[in-house]
């Protein structure tokens, strides 16, 4: 009897050390996967501020991208139209800055020629931009015939001279013209005088200025009896009076080419700006100043 207790106790406490045993086993592999748990968080967090943090690197250079300074390079003739537009582009750009400098298409093409920083190049006729483009100096795919002018001849408005028309040129003792060498409203007019064979005496009279702007200013104050302008730079003031356009075939079509100038810094900008100058919003500004959308 007292054998068989024995037996029994000895196989209780057996029992007792394989049911510790098989507990603390159970305890190590649960304190095993807690721990995997516990790292994998960690990395899962880790890469997640890093893709946040790569995110963020992303839209901050996307947003320096957007912002751009372009230098518009313009004929004179285009300044009132071109500086208001300039205010209904950066309203919707604000992070474009668009500068101007304006002046004979003849200058401002030297400029470009001689490395100037020019992003955009608008001109008054179509040699200046062709000139560019020969050279190499234009972005293929860029240019664009935007606009359209009309050659007027203009006298001072208390005029008494009986000027009607160009063929009447002569009765005028000051005769105000751009120079045909840099300003195409020069070059027009010596087209139109030469239609008429009046040329030569028209030389003996005239004087030449750097710019459409400084004819207008002649006439205007009376110390030029006549000019020949565009009818965009007359429609800007009171003070003088058209009284003829160029007679029909006596000069070539007026056109104002526009394109990206091939060393701009920021084509995309610069080519931004060009497809707005064609939009329907900045085509009224030009027709408000007297150039037609060239069809």
């Amino acid at each position: 009897m007292k054998k068989l207790k024995h037996v029994l106790l000895l196989g209780i406490c057996m029992a007792a050390l394989l049911s510790a045993g098989c507990g603390k086993k159970d305890t190590s592999e649960a304190d095993s996967t807690a721990g995997n748990s516990t790292e994998a968080v960690a990395d899962t967090a880790e890469n997640s501020d890093g893709v946040q943090d790569s995110a963020s690197e992303e839209d901050s250079s996307a947003n320096t991208e957007q912002a751009a300074e372009i230098l518009v390079a313009a004929a004179a003739s285009l300044q009132n139209a071109m500086e208001e537009i300039e205010k209904l582009y950066q309203a919707v750009n604000p992070n474009v800055t668009v500068t101007f400098t304006f002046g004979s298409s003849g200058t401002l093409q030297e400029q470009i020629e001689q490395g100037a920083p020019v992003d955009v190049f608008m001109s008054a006729a179509l040699k200046q931009m062709t000139a560019l483009e020969e050279e190499g100096l234009i972005l293929d795919g860029t240019k664009k015939d935007l606009l359209e002018n009309k050659v007027v001849l203009i006298v001072p408005k208390d005029s008494e001279l009986g000027i009607a028309g160009f063929e009447d040129i002569l009765k005028a003792s000051v005769i105000a013209l751009g120079d045909p060498e840099s300003v195409p409203a020069g070059q027009y007019a010596e087209e139109i005088f030469t239609s008429l064979n009046l040329l030569d005496d028209v030389k003996e009279k005239a004087n030449y200025g750097k710019d459409v702007t400084e004819v207008l200013t002649w006439v205007n104050t009376g110390n030029a009896d006549a000019g020949v302008v565009y009818a965009t730079d007359a429609k800007s003031s009171d003070a003088v009076t058209v009284v003829a356009e160029a007679p029909e075939g006596s000069t070539s079509k007026v056109l104002y080419p526009v394109a990206v100038v091939k060393d701009s810094k920021v084509p995309e900008a610069a080519k931004a700006f060009v497809d707005y100058l064609g939009s329907e919003e900045a085509l009224q500004v030009f027709e408000k100043y007297g150039f037609a959308a060239n069809q």
